[in-house]
């Protein structure tokens, strides 16, 4: 069996610990296509902690992404700060206590769906059960779900 050999990264970090099959939603979710730096996606990684694993190596400064987004879609991702090829810092993330323009209101009654301007706005009521509901309907959802 062949392995594959990704290069490190100068100055980036690493997403590491993301659930198997789940990279391409995180690509979308944080808009890796529209910065210009080097990224690469690794599906299927074998993990001796959760059997297999996907990895995002990122070349650019930390400051380029919105960590609350990946908080939101998975807080069990662990995040490498690399600076000089050498990992400086290991970013666990928390469930954001708000989510701006992340996912939209489902309800077709909400004020957002007829207010076109107006921001989706969703507040944490369960941290447990990683509950959000918007701020105008209290529609819920489940961040583990998106």
């Amino acid at each position: 069996m062949s392995t594959l050999n990704v290069g490190g990264i100068l100055e980036g970090f690493v997403l590491d610990h993301i659930p198997a099959g789940k990279s391409m939603q995180i690509y979308g979710y944080l808009n890796l296509d529209k910065l210009d730096c080097c990224v690469a996606i690794i599906k299927n990684a074998k993990s001796n902690k959760m059997g297999k694993k996907d990895i995002i190596k990122i070349e650019c400064p930390i400051d380029h992404i919105d960590l609350d987004i990946l908080g939101f879609i998975d807080h069990t991702i662990t995040v490498n700060i690399i600076k000089h090829k050498v990992i400086v810092e290991k970013r666990q993330l928390d469930l954001p206590k708000e989510i701006i323009n992340i996912v939209h209101c489902k309800n077709p009654r909400c004020i957002t769906s007829i207010e076109q301007g107006l921001e989706h706005i969703f507040l944490l009521t369960d941290k447990n059960k990683e509950t959000y509901r918007c701020k105008y309907c209290e529609e819920k959802i489940i961040s583990r779900n998106v």
